[in-house]
Parts: C-alpha cells; sequence; structure tokens
C-alpha cells in the first residue's frame, strides 16, 4: 500500500488513478516496469487483478517482480485461488500478510 507524509488524500487518489489507467493501457508486448513522474513502477496481471509497486532506483527491478509473484502464490495459497472479493473483504488480512513479507522496506 502506497504511504507518502506529503501527499494529500486528493493527490493520492489522482495519483493512484493515474497510475491504474496507465498500466490498463500498456500493451502485453510492453515491460512490465517502466517510470512514472518520479517513480519506477512495476505491476504484474493476474487474471483480473493487477498488483504495481512503487520502488527506488537502487532496487532489483526483477526481484520486485519475484516478490509480487511470491505475495500472489501466498495470497492464493490463503485464501484458495484469490480474487478481487477475497481481497476486497479482507484487506486487513492481506495486509498482514504483505507486512510479514516486508518489514521495514526489507524483503
Amino acid at each position: 500500500y502506497y504511504t507518502d507524509e506529503n501527499a494529500h488524500s486528493q493527490e493520492r487518489v489522482l495519483l493512484e488513478a493515474e497510475i491504474a489507467r496507465k498500466c490498463l493501457r500498456r500493451g502485453d508486448n510492453q515491460c512490465s516496469i517502466f517510470d512514472y513522474k518520479q517513480y519506477k513502477l512495476a505491476y504484474r496481471r493476474y487474471a483480473s487483478l493487477f498488483f504495481v509497486i512503487g520502488f527506488s532506483e537502487e532496487e532489483n527491478q526483477f526481484s520486485v517482480l519475484e516478490l509480487v509473484q511470491a505475495y500472489v502464490e501466498i495470497l492464493n495459497s490463503y485464501f484458495e485461488n484469490v480474487c478481487e472479493l477475497d481481497i476486497m473483504y479482507n484487506i486487513e488480512k492481506v495486509h498482514v500478510i504483505l507486512e510479514e513479507m516486508v518489514l521495514n522496506g526489507r524483503i
């Protein structure tokens, strides 16, 4: 999930919407890692779900994609074939799982 002490809630909503549009517009033949403003973004699509991660230039891009893969595999094992309803109705559990995987910026 996104945290930025400098972003107001309206700015955050606009940022999330713009990033979602960028990911949805990208074709299957385009790279799933791209630059957006001061952010570097990686996304993966699994069925109807999109997972997007923003990261710094110093991070290994492929390890970020592997993190997404591992996260989806864990969600699949926890929810038995995860779907958007599982995430919507169990957002606290989804956050706990992510927080267990990433602690203080470390995987």
